[in-house]
């Protein structure tokens, strides 16, 4: 594997109501649909939470309450370089919370590649294409049942 010689450090908001999280829905340019948990790189300053703050409110259109720290995830991410290198990518999951009557919604600066922002059900999580791909269980499962302990570094995800 050729590893890119930085690490890029990307924060993501688990929002939850009842059996559901919220999600970007991204379409990309070969047609491939992807399903993300929002949130993205801090800019230089930001703080991890003022970063997901900022991403949050981009993408999502809505201010969010961050809670706490879920997980710490490596990710090995494939670039579209020539020739095809790796980034390294270290993922930090907040637990966050919107206020009570938010509607999803794109927000005033998406990503480049999403379409919508929705509440996906817990159970067709598994279904679906999931950034990064390693989260996506521990996710769903975590959804239909957060009285489990959970560890908060994950190790290295596909």
């Amino acid at each position: 594997m050729l590893l890119a010689p930085d690490i890029r450090i990307a924060v993501r908001a688990l929002i939850t109501r009842a059996d559901t999280v919220l999600v970007q829905r991204k379409i990309y340019e070969d047609e491939t649909e992807r399903f993300a948990l929002p949130g993205g790189a801090p800019n230089i300053g930001e703080t991890l939470v003022q970063g997901l703050q900022r991403e949050c409110a981009e993408e999502i259109g809505s201010t969010v309450e961050v809670l706490d720290l879920i997980h710490v995830a490596d990710y090995f991410k494939l670039r579209d370089t020539v020739p095809p290198t790796h980034r390294q990518q270290v993922e930090f999951v907040f637990r966050c919370r919107v206020p009570q009557d938010y509607v999803a919604h794109n927000g005033p600066h998406p990503d480049k590649h999403q379409r919508e922002v929705l509440w996906l059900k817990a159970s067709q999580l598994c279904h679906k294409s999931f950034f990064p791909q390693g989260l996506r269980p521990i996710i769903a499962q975590r959804i239909q049942n957060d009285a489990i302990s959970w560890p908060v570094y994950l190790g290295l995800i596909e």
